[in-house]
């Protein structure tokens, strides 16, 4: 069986932190054929979103992609985020939140959170590692 990836589950928990903090959840997304976003916002190919219950409508956070409904412009339009394209979920209010390494983002690979090796550890062959801000 294969192993689950702890993306979702992650962005779930960041999501619900936020939301229970009264800050306000933005994902930070890398852009690609399978995302459906508002192309006149993305730059660079990404876009971040504010995915906060007062920002969207019908919001979905499964394990395999984002799905909400948003205004853009005083137009509501329907966005799908992949799982795998989201770089990083965070509050607006202070940065705090979880960010993915591009690798673990562009392939949505399992084990992106798990616990680093100890200082020192050779980075060949290593898995990839989350960034926690403070």
């Amino acid at each position: 069986m294969a192993e689950r990836s702890t993306k979702p589950y992650l962005i779930r928990a960041i999501h619900q932190w936020c939301s229970d903090s009264g800050l306000t959840p933005y994902v930070s997304v890398r852009v690609d054929a399978g995302t459906r976003v508002p192309a006149e916002h993305v730059k660079d190919g990404e876009i971040v979103l504010n995915v906060g219950y007062d920002a969207t409508h019908r919001l979905t956070i499964g394990d395999e992609v984002i799905q909400f409904a948003a205004r853009f412009d005083g137009v509501s339009r329907e966005c799908s985020i992949p799982i795998a394209a989201v770089l990083g979920i965070f509050a607006r209010e202070n940065g705090k939140g979880l960010y993915f390494p591009p690798e673990e983002a562009a392939t949505g690979a399992p084990g992106a959170a798990e616990v680093p090796e100890p200082p020192g550890a050779t980075p060949n062959g290593s898995k990839p590692k989350l960034q926690v801000v403070k």
